[in-house]
């Protein structure tokens, strides 16, 4: 820390108890009082620097005793005493720690250099402006100090100064500047090489980031802070460095932010403890301060903000704001940190849905704003436009999983959030399946047509066969939902034997090429075709792999159909011969699906069957195709 000593003289000052003394032999003949303090001086050297206390002195000339109040000097005693010392030509050092102090006082006693040259306003004026305005940490010491000196420091325009020479330095690169440089109290060579002294030390400088400025920052007063950062804003520093700022110094005063993920939001200590009403209003300021920009903040800060902000009982408007920045950028969001604990009594649920289902909404109005339309499931998985809206979809499906659990999660609120996804962002239900799995174990008291109605959440046709399979033997699940779910898997089950017969043709059309290869008198003909007999065998072994896969799942589904059939017999009026499988079981179904559920359960079990015995008699034909191949 730079400093400029003042005066030559040996130190006469001596307090004792209140009060202090100059003992210069001669006797006190004025006492300044200041507050609670007071300094028992001599006239001549007060009036001979300040015109302010050289009126004073005469307007209580013609009194027995000379007592003068200063009870509004700035900085109080301790600026005063700096002043009386410099008065008497006593040695003080004028730093960036008191330069301020001594210049308030200064201005308010009217030292100016019309009363004497080199006068206390000149000197700590020429300090400020040439010394410690120049260096980054005495500018911050200097306004640190002004929170004591308001608004005296404010009219002299030091804070003003302080904070442009503050943000001119953050908002430059230290690697730019010219030599010789001087930050952080180094040195640095033309060579780029470290100086001590003048003489290179060979070792390299530290290459700074762009966030080497937050924690010096944050040691200022919030009103500090803040002008410091709209300064840095109009001078057009990049937002999410501000926002790193922000967040610096909100993990550093609201300690709510670090109790939970403190090992992945950065290791910054929380130092002063403030007040509930106190974190209450700095988080509604750095909630107004941050940048309207998506991804300047992490989603994890953002909902580690709403969360503290719940639980301080924030204002609905900085609720509000936080949930609209969050929706923004929730496909960027994680399982654990979408999971809001429900902080309100009013509530009877474990985690706040109704949070979690307006973030959803605003990040869906936003999709939409950007053109966000209805694509089919193929554009779904090739388009990297909708990469947001299927991870979003697939957090959601998570998060569902997640609540089910609680048994106070009414129907409807479960239905409403789940049914908020488009169609279109989900290109599997698979997520969605094991969501309402789950809800339907934890709450097995719901009616069948309750239960129904959450099965018409589910599309049969994007389950994957593995879910199919454990759909078809869920006895949670309504029976006309298990019997579309068979249908569907036996229409995949076709279209997978379809398949490999697809691909055992194709190796037939491809030995006429191979015996063309082994026979050709190129170069590196032998090697291509035994690399290819290579990759061809392991397709072979592939499919009959699969064919035994496929012949289990046969079995399977006709076990199933028969142990249905049982289940439907043994019930009143008929059972199956009663059932008819609905045109819709709450899901969309081809027009050339429609058709085949006209009938009665009964007579789609014996269609079924005979399709599994097709299906059968194609995977034998297979098998034998395969051992002639062999």
């Amino acid at each position: 820390m730079a400093s400029v000593k003042l005066g030559s003289k040996p130190d006469a000052f001596k307090r004792q108890g209140q009060a202090w003394f100059c003992t210069t032999g001669l006797p006190s003949d004025v006492t300044v009082e200041v507050g609670d303090m007071s300094f028992h001086l001599h006239k001549f050297p007060l009036l001979s620097k300040s015109a302010f206390l050289e009126r004073s002195i005469e307007e209580n000339s013609d009194q027995e005793e000379c007592i003068i109040k200063l009870n509004d000097i700035p900085g109080g005693a301790k600026s005063f005493e700096l002043v009386a010392r410099f008065c008497y030509g006593v040695k003080i050092e004028l730093s960036p720690a008191n330069v301020v102090y001594l210049r308030c006082a200064s201005e308010h006693l009217e030292m100016t250099e019309a009363v004497a040259e080199e006068n206390l306003i000149a000197q700590s004026e020429m300090f400020l402006n040439q010394v410690v305005l120049r260096n980054w940490k005495d500018s911050l010491t200097a306004l640190e100090t002004c929170d004591d000196l308001l608004p005296d420091a404010e009219d002299l325009q030091i804070v003003k100064r302080c904070i442009e020479s503050l943000a001119s330095k953050a908002t430059t690169d230290p690697n730019l500047f010219g030599w010789p440089i001087r930050e952080h109290g180094m040195m640095q060579s033309p060579g780029g090489s470290v100086l001590w002294n003048g003489i290179s030390t060979g070792a390299r400088p530290r290459n700074f980031n762009s966030d080497w400025w937050y924690g010096d920052a944050s040691s200022l007063s919030f009103p500090m802070y803040k002008r410091l950062i709209s300064t840095m804003e109009s001078r057009g520093i990049r937002p999410e460095i501000i926002a790193g700022s922000l967040t610096y110094y909100a993990k550093k005063y609201l300690p709510g932010l670090n109790r939970r993920h403190s090992h992945s939001m950065g290791t910054v200590a929380p130092t002063a403890t403030l007040s509930e009403v106190e974190q209450k209003n700095l988080l509604e300021e750095i909630n107004r301060l941050l940048p309207v920009h998506k991804g300047v903040a992490s989603t994890k800060v953002l909902l580690g903000l709403l969360r503290t902000a719940m639980i301080l009982k924030a204002s609905p408007t900085c609720i509000s704001n936080l949930e609209k920045r969050i929706g923004m950028q929730l496909d960027q969001a994680t399982l654990e940190d979408l999971l809001l604990p429900n902080f309100s009594y009013t509530m009877e649920t474990l985690y706040n849905v109704e949070c979690v289902h307006r973030i959803l909404d605003h990040f869906l109005a936003m999709d939409e704003a950007n053109g966000g339309e209805s694509p089919c499931l193929d554009d779904v998985m090739a388009s990297p436009s909708l990469a947001p809206i299927t991870s979003v979809a697939k957090l959601i499906d998570g998060y569902l999983a997640e609540i089910a659990p609680d048994i106070n999660l009414k129907p409807p609120k479960f239905q409403a959030l789940a049914s908020a996804i488009p169609e279109y962002a989900r290109p599997l239900d698979d997520g969605l399946y094991r969501a309402i799995d789950i809800y339907l174990k934890a709450h097995s008291w719901l009616s069948e047509a309750e239960r129904e109605q959450l099965c018409r959440l589910l599309d049969c046709q994007k389950l994957s066969l593995e879910a199919c399979t454990h759909a078809a033997q869920n006895e949670r699940l309504p029976l006309r939902v298990v019997v579309q779910v068979l249908f569907f898997e036996q229409l995949q089950l076709r279209t997978s034997i379809a398949g490999c017969l697809l691909v055992s043709d194709n190796l037939e059309g491809s030995r006429p090429l191979r015996s063309g290869i082994a026979t050709s008198g190129e170069a590196g003909g032998w090697a291509t075709a035994v690399r290819e007999n290579q990759v061809l065998k392991v397709g072979m072994d592939n499919m009959r792999m699969r064919l035994a896969e496929l012949e289990k799942q046969c079995s399977s589904m006709r076990q199933e159909i028969e142990k249905l059939g049982g289940r439907a017999g043994k019930g009143s009026g008929g059972g199956w011969a009663s059932l008819v499988v609905p045109r819709r079981l709450g899901l969309k179904v081809r027009s050339q699906m429609c058709s085949a559920q006209e009938g009665s359960v009964s007579g789609q079990q014996r269609s079924m069957s005979a399709k599994l015995d097709k299906l059968q008699a194609k995977v034998s034909k297979q098998k034998k195709q395969l051992a002639a191949d062999a």
